[in-house]
This record gives C-alpha cells, sequence and structure tokens, in this order.
C-alpha cells in the first residue's frame, strides 16, 4: 500500500526545483501533507535558509495517506530527475513501511528509479522574523548580471535600497562598482520602501540562489539593513524562498 503517490505532469519543471535547493543544501526532509510537498532547510553553514513549497493543486494526481517525512540526499536525487526528458511526467511513490522512493519518468518510454531514503533528525524551523524597510520585484536578468560584474571586483556584494533605487555594490583591492537601477517598471519592476537599507553579503550564495530562475522571471527582494535577505521566486507552480544571514561590519 502507498502512504504517498503523487504525478506531476512536468518533471522538468520539479528538476529544476530541486536543483535551486540542492545548490546549497545536501540533504533533507521533503514534507507530504494534505495540502502540500514542502521542505525547510538551513545550509551546512547555518547562514542561509531554503523554504520551498508546491501545492497540491499543481499536481496531476496527489494522494498522501498521512502526513509523510522522507530524507533524501539532494545531489543524488537532482541527478535522477535531470533524467527526465523534456515531455516526461513524473510520479513520486512511497510504499508503506518502504526505505526507497520510486521515482518514475513517463514519456515516449517508462523508467523508474528507486532512491534510497536517509534518516534526518530536524527540528522545525521557523522563518525569520523582520520589518523588512525595503521590498522590490526585480527582473531576474538585473541580479544574475550584477552578481556577474561584484565576482570581478569581491567574494562580498553588498545590496541596498532607497525610496527609488536599487544599489549593488563591491569594493576590495581590484577597485569598486557602483550598479544602480532605478524604478522603471522594467528591470525594477516594483519598489516599496519605508527606510534605507543596505547590508553585505557573500556573493557565491546569492550566486546560488539566482541560477534557478529564467532571466525574465520576477524575483522578490526584501532587504533590512544588517538583517537578512529574503529572496524568493516561483518555478512553475512551486514557491522558492531563501534567507541569506548579512556579514557584519565591525568598525
Amino acid at each position: 500500500m502507498f502512504l504517498v503517490k503523487v504525478v506531476l505532469e512536468k518533471a522538468s519543471d520539479f528538476q529544476k526545483c530541486i536543483e535551486a535547493i540542492a545548490v546549497l543544501i545536501d540533504e533533507a526532509e521533503f514534507l507530504f501533507d494534505e495540502n502540500r510537498l514542502s521542505l525547510k532547510a538551513t545550509d551546512p553553514s547555518q547562514i542561509s535558509m531554503v523554504d520551498f513549497s508546491l501545492n497540491k493543486k499543481a499536481f496531476k494526481e496527489y494522494n498522501v495517506k498521512e502526513k509523510t517525512k522522507i530524507g533524501v540526499d539532494l545531489s543524488y536525487f537532482s541527478q535522477v530527475l535531470h533524467r527526465a526528458k523534456a515531455s516526461d511526467s513524473l510520479t513520486l511513490e512511497l510504499e508503506e513501511g518502504a526505505n526507497r522512493l520510486n521515482v518514475t519518468f513517463e514519456g515516449d518510454s517508462k523508467r523508474k528509479f528507486q532512491i534510497p531514503l536517509i534518516d534526518i533528525s530536524s527540528a522545525e524551523l521557523p522563518n525569520p522574523k523582520i520589518d523588512f524597510d525595503a521590498e522590490m520585484k526585480i527582473k531576474a536578468s538585473l541580479l544574475q548580471d550584477a552578481l556577474k560584474d561584484a565576482a570581478l571586483i569581491s567574494t562580498h556584494v553588498s545590496l541596498g535600497a532607497n525610496s527609488d533605487t536599487f544599489a549593488v555594490k563591491a569594493n576590495s583591492s581590484k577597485g569598486n562598482l557602483n550598479n544602480e537601477t532605478k524604478k522603471d517598471g522594467k528591470t525594477l519592476v516594483e519598489m516599496k520602501s519605508t527606510a534605507g537599507a543596505q547590508s553585505m553579503f557573500p556573493l557565491d550564495y546569492l550566486q546560488d540562489m539566482l541560477k534557478a530562475p529564467a532571466s525574465d522571471s520576477e524575483v522578490t527582494v526584501k532587504l533590512k539593513s544588517n538583517a537578512p535577505v529574503e529572496i524568493n521566486y516561483s518555478i512553475g507552480e512551486a514557491q522558492i524562498n531563501y534567507f541569506l544571514a548579512p556579514r557584519i561590519e565591525s568598525d
């Protein structure tokens, strides 16, 4: 008897979601409940967190007998999902008492993998409660290009915002970068700011967080000085939400 059997029409979208998680997280627990599939975990250094959710409405079939947690090696899971073809559907099945997850692709042919489950004891992770001073909707390409520019200068980057401008800055012995974008409705689509905000973050984490979205997709960025940044976007019907702690500079 199956504890879990869910079917997605597009395996490729789910594969992109797992890639977006696996860039930061090595292994984690998925939770199947009556309403959605979700995952929340911190990276090994515990300076970043990812919060993923996919509502049951996104599934062609969603049968979950009881609330079920499954622990997986995300790198290996991502490799298996990468074998999906563009037109394949995806079925995930967990039998009662089983220690393996059935992963089935169906398209021109039917291919079934079984991946081992791993024991993960993880506490409930609350999302940081932050009263952000600035919130922006930005085209992913703007952020991706700005981070590439910053990578020429430093391993850390400063994100900042005021009433109508979003800024990406980097400084080192190699020089300085000051990239400013005014609200224009095209690349900086929306902007709400109650106060100026600026914080510094490790560049490689931000680049990993922004690998998954297509260049023309919208990314929401929320900032407060010397507080974690929140970055979120959608992949298909799924919601990916990241938090990244700032680097606090000492005087």
